[in-house]
């Protein structure tokens, strides 16, 4: 089974106190869901395999460790996932970026695919894919599942907020995938948005409507 973190560190909960202020600016709403995903970064980070490689110091020769294995990728779900991504490579600034487009039909809550533009070698890469929110789980184990198609096989996945059903849908689905969540919410209202949540993250990002 995959792995569930739930953040705890005094700075992200703070800080997701800021973004679920109905009265913060579109601005300042950008501003700290970057930042977020930054130290959300930091920890997801944690595990990375390190390899020991030799170097030369001003002073003498020492071994040193550096990230190995695959190389990184992050994947912003469009388009509220985007603004998690300068964040992502504050930490990590060689991560190439791939996008996947998915929007939720109103109607019957389901992902529906509009766009799909990945690095080549993302077989080859650790992915991180990025969303604030993860309410039903639909877009995300959707955009999971194509990842997939297109030969992923190391996936991350990072919200800011979840509601427990998207997590359990990602669990079934994607035993697979580990999850990094900033907070994890009472659950979801009739209309599929997370209680208490923030509201609708694209249009708090981008300031429409």
């Amino acid at each position: 089974m995959s792995k569930v973190v739930v953040m705890d560190h005094p700075l992200i909960q703070h800080k997701i106190g800021i973004i679920r202020d109905k009265n913060t600016s579109s601005k300042e709403f950008r501003e700290m869901i970057g930042e977020v995903a930054m130290l959300m970064c930091y920890e997801a980070s944690r595990d990375l395999p390190l390899e020991e490689v030799e170097i030369e110091t001003p002073i003498a020769k020492t071994t040193v460790k550096r990230l190995a294995g695959l190389k990184m990728a992050v994947v912003p779900i469009l388009r509220a996932g985007l603004g998690m991504v300068e964040g992502f490579k504050t930490i990590n600034p060689a991560a190439k970026v791939g996008h996947i487009g998915l929007y939720r039909d109103p109607e019957t809550l389901e992902p529906v695919e509009y766009y799909c533009k990945l690095p080549s070698d993302i077989a080859h890469r650790e992915v991180f894919v990025t969303d604030p929110m993860l309410a039903t789980g639909g877009s995300a184990t959707a955009a999971i599942s194509m990842l997939k198609e297109h030969g992923a096989r190391k996936i991350h996945f990072m919200c800011i907020i979840a509601a427990p059903e998207g997590v359990k849908k990602m669990q079934e689905i994607h035993p697979d995938v580990d999850m990094y969540i900033g907070a994890l919410d009472q659950g979801l209202n009739e209309n599929g948005y997370i209680i208490p949540g923030l509201g609708d993250a694209g249009d708090r990002i981008f300031g429409t409507k």
